[in-house]
């Protein structure tokens, strides 16, 4: 998978914006990830020693199907072109004191996908993250506050989605921290499963 862009949806769980004190946006709060961000199933997260708080984000991910540029929300729906687990994983302390999240999301295998399957109804997906066999997320896409073809809509308005690129719609509540040794599993029933194992980063 080799995206243009990665653009990625924050607080789209009222659950998730409520267990870290924000409050539910009034629109779609997008920003992007790095596509060298990108790892995929069995591939390590790599904890990086500039943070002392890494936390596992399991998302739905979506890949793009055709081109999307200012479309409308039945529009956007036709872009779907696959469903993808996702793992949006985040330095939550580095989050916290930069103000904004670039360095935060965006270290080097802080973006595990896959698999990825066509044909899937947007409208009754769950995700579930389990680390090291515990479940920790569990939502579905009827719980998100913007819909998944209401983020394409949106992005859509602001930069081109191109075939191939990848957006994140918004993890629920349970974030948790990795540690060395972790396996995080991120499962969309119908998709698949997303297994990676956690690994410190020497130096």
């Amino acid at each position: 998978m080799h995206p243009s862009k990665i653009v990625c949806v924050g607080r789209n769980y009222a659950d998730h914006a409520k267990e870290l004190g924000n409050v539910v946006p009034e629109r779609p709060l997008i920003f992007l990830k790095p596509s060298s961000a990108l790892i995929g199933p069995g591939e390590a997260i790599m904890l990086p020693p500039q943070s002392r708080q890494v936390e596992h984000e399991a998302e739905i991910g979506v890949v793009l199907g055709q081109r999307l540029r200012n479309v409308s929300v039945p529009e956007a729906e036709a872009g779907i072109g696959g469903i993808a687990c996702a793992n949006d994983v985040t330095a939550r302390d580095l989050q916290a004191t930069d103000g904004q999240w670039t360095r935060a999301k965006g270290f080097d295998t802080f973006c595990p996908v896959g698999p990825v399957k066509a044909n899937c109804d947007w409208r009754s997906l769950e995700i579930i993250c389990r680390v090291n066999g515990q479940v920790r997320q569990h939502g579905r896409s009827a719980d998100m506050v913007f819909s998944i073809p209401a983020i394409l809509a949106y992005i859509s308005t602001i930069m081109t989605l191109e075939p191939g690129d990848l957006v994140l719609t918004g993890t629920p509540a349970g974030v948790s921290q990795l540690v060395e040794g972790d396996i995080v599993e991120v499962e969309i029933p119908g998709v698949g499963v997303l297994q990676n194992p956690v690994r410190s980063m020497s130096g």
